[in-house]
C-alpha cells in the first residue's frame, strides 16, 4: 500500500505519520480536511477518523511552533550579544573618522586601555 489512499470523496489522503510530514505538507493536509468538512464530503463512517487526523496534525504543528519559538528565544540573545561586542565601523552620525586611534605616542602601537567602541556610550 502506498502512503496515499483515495477517499470516498475522490480526494487523496496522506496516511504517513504526521511527524514525518514537512510543516507545509501537514498544513496542506489540514487545509484539505477542513475543506472536506466545509463541503460536506466526509463519509459519516470516516468522520471520526478524519477528525482524529486533523487533531493529530494540529497537535504536531503546535509542538513544532513551540519548539521553534524556544529555539528563537535562545538564539536571539546570543545574536544580540554578538552585535554588542563587535566594534562598529566609521561613525554613523556623520562624523568622519580622523584616524586617531587614541594613541598619543609615535611608537606604532595602539592604545588598548579603552575597549569601549566609540559612538555606543
Amino acid at each position: 500500500m502506498t502512503p496515499r489512499e483515495t477517499t470516498a470523496g475522490g480526494g487523496a489522503e496522506d496516511t504517513s505519520p504526521v511527524a514525518d510530514l514537512t510543516y507545509s505538507a501537514a498544513g496542506r493536509e489540514l487545509d484539505g480536511i477542513i475543506e472536506e468538512f466545509e463541503a460536506g464530503v466526509v463519509d459519516v463512517d470516516r468522520l471520526v477518523e478524519r477528525l482524529e487526523r486533523a487533531t493529530e496534525i494540529v497537535d504536531e504543528l503546535d509542538r513544532r511552533l513551540r519548539r521553534t519559538r524556544l529555539q528563537v528565544e535562545e538564539l536571539v540573545p546570543r545574536l544580540e550579544a554578538v552585535g554588542r561586542t563587535e566594534v562598529p565601523g566609521p561613525a554613523a552620525d556623520g562624523e568622519e573618522d580622523d584616524g586617531d586611534d587614541g594613541d598619543s605616542g609615535d611608537d606604532g602601537e595602539t592604545d588598548d586601555t579603552d575597549d569601549t567602541p566609540r559612538g555606543l556610550f
